[in-house]
């Protein structure tokens, strides 16, 4: 029988990548780059090969091998597996690279970092002191050759090959026999008297020494060259003359070392080490703990190494949220660090945690999400989005916390290019359509309109014709002034997707009728849009040919491209809008504002309407349309024309963030000029139409917003700007903050505004404060 013999080599687990040594330590080790078989980790193998009349080495090759495996320390080389043959040996560790070669890559790139050195020589400093006092064992071995830093930039502590005991078992020191190693043995070995007192972390501290010069000054050519700190920092040369000086006795032990190099103003007291201590025990770290660091570790990550924040700060990331229910606090400092990954990493590490984090319950989470999401929708794909991801996002347009619906409904902008048909042409626009038909936050459904505008080029052709004029016409019937805005803006956004006919028989009629709007601001985007459009008309009635070329987008499939002319045409559009929606979610959002009725419209005949309540007298005055205020803020909406992209459309979430900041409404002098919008409008009602295919029925959309029928009461919970009393009927002793800034002056104190061909009586051109209730007084 035939006995065929297995070649260990060949069935060890890993393998060498064929290429050169990368430059291990002086001495027998070669060391070489690997990979596991099975899944294609790299790692580092430490070779040697076993020659014959080299007994000696051999045995400290073989004392090596023993010691690496059987230590375990966070700073000491991580052992894998190991091979042992008559051949060779072999050594598998955590991929690494020798110091000096990793010293020299930084040094081409740039330069290392003081930051770094400290965190580095702290952890060959902590491995040690681990050996020292921990395992009485003494080193030996401490120079460049012997730490080696891994894919995070962590150094480790290697060459454990002369490694001996402290307490003297198993003989003295091994004898090293390498010219390279044996110029960092302190001067008292030379002394063979035995009579110069010493530690047992002695010759350890010199080796540490020479160790620290060499890394600020590069190779040391001789000991005499240890005199001259060069150019080790001002804050490290003290502790560093400690461990050079030539009594033994007094060089301090590594852990009192580490103790003075911590001090306040110390080398090692800086942020990093704090940072890298506090991921070393977050395991044991109360969760206030933990809250606080997180928060604060998105403003420090800036200054700190790429490869640390890619392979140690994230990985910890990770934990605490899959483990350690960190919630919503690891999500910026998550999102800063995946700006580090590749592509196919992100997929890899972060997209998986971001999809289950939108399935959370947390409104904390679920809106920082939102908030966040351009940081990494371009690392979601169509299915992705579509099945696990918008699903769980519709939900805030429910919510009952309006920053979630309004960071929702902004959220849509970056989500709508991916989403499929049923999702965008259907599932959203009946979200959108009740937004800005019910919700109660002007904002709200200010920028479901502006959104609603910007999608637009991505919905298919039949749902354009079918939604865009009836959104942006309801949108002109709102009472909240930049609603009204939005709706004009939102045609001159989408002009290139109408029909001739529409804009004639559609848009026209709507926008007219708002050259009579009671805001200016209103008026001067209509006049424009307008002429815009009679500009179309008036072009292709004088050349017929244009025709097909102005209605090419029309009936065109959905592309991301076509927003672009509407862009170019109309990029002031929303500039205005999102300026005044911001400056009215800004200012005193907490506050919970008085209830006093403000100017209510034109009651219609037979019913009886409220009487009107005094308004308190402030220094802020919002007149009619003709006051310079007024003008004022049309200049600078006007000034702001072409920053569509640039404007922030304001935040509901900061209005929640100044709770303690509760300013009184009614005191006045101090109210913010963006306050001075007039929202003298009632509250929108429940339009009975849920959904903008409804509005095809006849009359539908024209219905505009209705009188409320019933008084509602005051929303509880956060108060915004834009949450006031639209209607109701009763009366309040305190002030509305919007009335005293906006309210309209009786008939005999403002100047009336006549329109040509329409007379005095029919009330033409000018807006009529509410009538008293009751009867008419008759004349004495």
């Amino acid at each position: 029988m035939w006995f065929f013999a297995r070649d260990p080599v060949r069935d060890f687990p890993f393998e060498l990548i064929p290429e050169p040594p990368e430059g291990g330590p002086p001495g027998p080790w070669a060391l070489h780059r690997g990979r596991k078989k099975a899944t294609g980790c790299p790692v580092s193998i430490f070779v040697y090969d076993v020659k014959p009349g080299a007994e000696e080495q051999t045995q400290v090759a073989k004392a090596a091998f023993k010691r690496l495996k059987t230590l375990r320390h966070p700073n000491i080389l991580a052992y894998i597996d190991g091979l042992e043959t008559e051949k060779c040996l072999h050594v598998v560790t955590e991929a690494v690279t020798p110091l000096g070669i990793y010293l020299k890559a930084r040094v081409e790139a740039g330069g290392l970092k003081e930051l770094e050195i400290s965190w580095g020589l702290h952890q060959i400093v902590k491995a040690l002191s681990f050996l020292v006092n921990d395992c009485s064992l003494i080193h030996n071995n401490v120079c460049m050759a012997a730490v080696f830093v891994d894919r995070a930039g962590e150094w480790k502590l290697g060459g454990l090959d002369y490694m001996y005991s402290a307490q003297g078992n198993g003989g003295g020191p091994p004898r090293k026999g390498i010219p390279e190693l044996e110029q960092y043995d302190p001067p008292e070995l030379a002394d063979s008297s035995g009579r110069v007192v010493r530690e047992k972390w002695s010759a350890d501290m010199w080796r540490l020494g020479c160790l620290i010069w060499e890394v600020f000054n590069g190779p040391l050519p001789r000991a005499a060259a240890l005199r001259n700190p060069g150019k080790i920092p001002k804050s490290l040369v003290p502790h560093y003359c400690e461990l050079v000086g030539a009594n033994p006795k007094v060089r301090p032990n590594p852990a009192r070392f580490l103790q003075n190099c911590r001090a306040p103003g110390g080398f090692m007291s800086n942020r990093f080490v704090e940072t890298n201590l506090f991921l070393e025990e977050i395991q044991i770290k109360e969760p206030a703990e933990k809250q606080k660091f997180f928060q604060e570790l998105s403003k420090s990550l800036d200054a700190f190494p790429e490869d640390f924040c890619r392979h140690k700060v994230l990985p910890q990331l990770l934990t605490a949220f899959e483990f350690g229910n960190a919630g919503a606090v690891v999500l910026t400092p998550l999102f800063k660090v995946g700006k580090f990954l590749s592509a196919e990493e992100y997929q890899q590490k972060i997209i998986p945690v971001v999809v289950k984090m939108f399935s959370s319950t947390d409104r904390a989470m679920r809106i920082r999400l939102l908030q966040q999401m351009e940081q990494f929708i371009q690392y979601l794909d169509e299915p992705t989005v579509n099945t696990q991801i918008f699903p769980h996002v519709v939900h805030g347009f429910l919510d009952t916390n309006p920053a979630i619906r309004e960071q929702t409904v902004k959220s849509m902008l970056l989500l709508a290019p991916k989403l499929n048909e049923a999702n965008l042409n259907v599932e959203l626009m009946k979200h959108f359509a009740r937004l800005q038909a019910k919700d109660e936050q002007g904002p709200i459904r200010c920028n479901t309109t502006v959104c609603l505008g910007k999608i637009g080029s991505y919905l298919s052709a039949s749902t354009r014709h079918r939604v865009l004029t009836s959104a942006f016409s309801r949108a002109t019937k709102d009472p909240f002034a930049p609603s009204r805005v939005a709706g004009v803006l939102g045609f001159a956004a989408t002009h290139n997707l109408y029909s001739m006919n529409d804009c004639a028989h559609k848009i026209l009629p709507v926008l007219c009728g708002l050259t009579v709007d009671p805001e200016k601001s209103v008026r001067d985007q209509a006049f424009k849009a307008i002429r815009s459009f009679l500009s179309k008309l008036e072009s292709v009635s004088e050349d017929p040919t244009q025709l097909e070329e102005v209605e090419k987008d029309v009936h065109a499939a959905s592309s991301p491209g076509m927003g672009g002319a509407a862009a170019s045409w109309a990029g002031w559009a929303v500039t205005g809008v999102s300026s005044l929606t911001s400056k009215l979610i800004r200012v005193h959002p907490t506050t919970a504002p008085a209830e006093t009725n403000i100017p209510q419209r034109p009651t219609p005949e037979g019913v009886p309407a409220p009487a009107p309540t005094p308004v308190p007298a402030t220094p802020t005055t919002s007149g009619h349309w003709e006051t310079q205020e007024e003008d004022k803020d049309t200049a600078e909406d006007s000034s702001a024309a072409d920053r569509w992209d640039d404007e922030d459309w304001g935040s509901l979430e900061e209005a929640e963030s100044v709770l303690a900041q509760q300013d009184d409404w009614s005191t006045g002098g101090q109210v913010s000029r963006a306050s001075q919008v007039s929202n003298s409008d009632h509250k929108p009602s429940k339009s009975p139409e849920s959904d903008w295919s409804s509005w095809e029925a006849e009359g539908s959309w024209e219905q505009g917003w209705q009188e409320p029928s019933s008084q509602e009461p005051p929303l509880e919970g956060t108060r915004l700007a834009s949450e006031y009393n639209w209607g109701g009927p009763e009366s309040s002793d305190k002030g509305d903050p919007f009335a005293t800034l906006s309210a309209r002056p009786s008939t005999q104190d403002r100047p009336r505004l006549s329109w040509p061909g329409r007379s005095a009586r029919s009330g033409g051109g000018r807006w009529k404060p509410n009538a008293p209730r009751g009867r008419r007084p008759r004349a004495p």
